[in-house]
């Protein structure tokens, strides 16, 4: 097994948007190797820090560095989170950290099943449990492959690389991310594959259904947001425009209010906005941060903080 290590996103200027009192109760979702929650819980003074993952390893690693910290270890997945708190009998948040990527650990770990440049077992579970990117690959009709490599991946050749599975499996099961490579290279244009590395959309939208990432991320911004305190704040990075587009549209609903048609004179819906964006456009990182990490490239942070009950 290799060491865990993961170069954190945004350190500064995500932890910054989120605290707001050193007292307080504060929630990372995906604490990975435990950056974020590091410089959150170095900045506590008789508060608390849960920390969220569902990777045995990433909790392991976390443990010995915030050793000594204020910190609660969930193994959960973060859609959890409002029955985590109500098992630990807390009410409320002064803020939340979730940083949507998938760990340097993940994707270096060619076991791990994440990447496409190491032939490594077809898996992409990062709770190692439920359903693998083998079923998926293997298991799913040509019209869900077509599905979600389009959805998730965006993917304009999708039904292409959808056929070129079922082709493939149908000699022999696909059990690699060598294996998947190379199909996925042959189902589409020699153009295309010199224009980019034509894996890149169809790995993610595997992953993500492996690991429900979009159900999962709607869910944990509802449940999230409610169980903020008025004056709460909540720091998101996205890394893809799919996660990119809920998060924005969810902040901006939380930031909402009269929802009556533009023709009623008067306001007859009563609602009133719950939340104020702290980052009216999304955070990126800076040319220093880029240079020393390429994987901060896509990074965007959104900050919402809670007004209203």
């Amino acid at each position: 097994m290799t060491e865990f290590s993961h170069t954190t996103v945004l350190l500064k200027e995500t932890v910054d948007g989120v605290f707001t009192d050193p007292k307080g109760v504060y929630a990372d979702l995906t604490t990975g190797g435990g950056g974020h929650s590091l410089e959150l819980a170095k900045r506590l003074d008789g508060g608390r820090l849960i920390c969220f993952d569902q990777d045995a390893e990433a909790i392991a690693a976390a443990g010995v560095r915030l050793s000594g910290y204020p910190v609660t270890f969930v193994k959960r997945n973060f859609c959890e989170l409002g029955d985590v708190l109500d098992e630990l009998g807390i009410e409320a948040l002064d803020g939340i950290i979730a940083d949507l990527g998938v760990s340097s650990h993940q994707l270096d770990t060619a076991e791990r099943g994440f990447s496409f440049h190491n032939d490594a077992p077809l898996d992409m579970r990062m709770s190692g449990e439920g359903l693998s990117a083998r079923d998926v690959v293997n298991d799913y009709t040509f019209e869900e492959l077509r599905r979600i490599l389009y959805e998730y991946g965006e993917e304009k050749f999708a039904p292409k690389i959808a056929d070129g599975i079922i082709n493939a499996r149908a000699v022999s099961p696909i059990e690699t991310t060598g294996e998947l490579a190379e199909i996925i290279k042959k189902s589409v244009p020699a153009a295309y594959r010199r224009e980019k590395n034509p894996c890149r959309k169809s790995f993610q939208a595997i992953r993500i259904e492996v690991n429900r990432e979009l159900d999962v991320l709607e869910t944990a911004l509802s449940v999230g947001f409610d169980r903020l305190k008025i004056g709460g704040r909540f720091s998101v990075i996205t890394f893809h425009s799919l996660e990119d587009r809920i998060v924005k549209n969810r902040f901006k609903e939380f930031c909402t209010g009269c929802t009556c048609p533009p023709e009623f004179p008067v306001c007859v819906c009563g609602k009133l906005p719950r939340g104020r964006l702290v980052t009216k456009k999304p955070i990126t990182a800076s040319e220093e941060e880029l240079a020393a990490n390429i994987r901060s490239r896509s990074a965007k942070l959104r900050v919402i903080e809670k007004i209203r009950k």
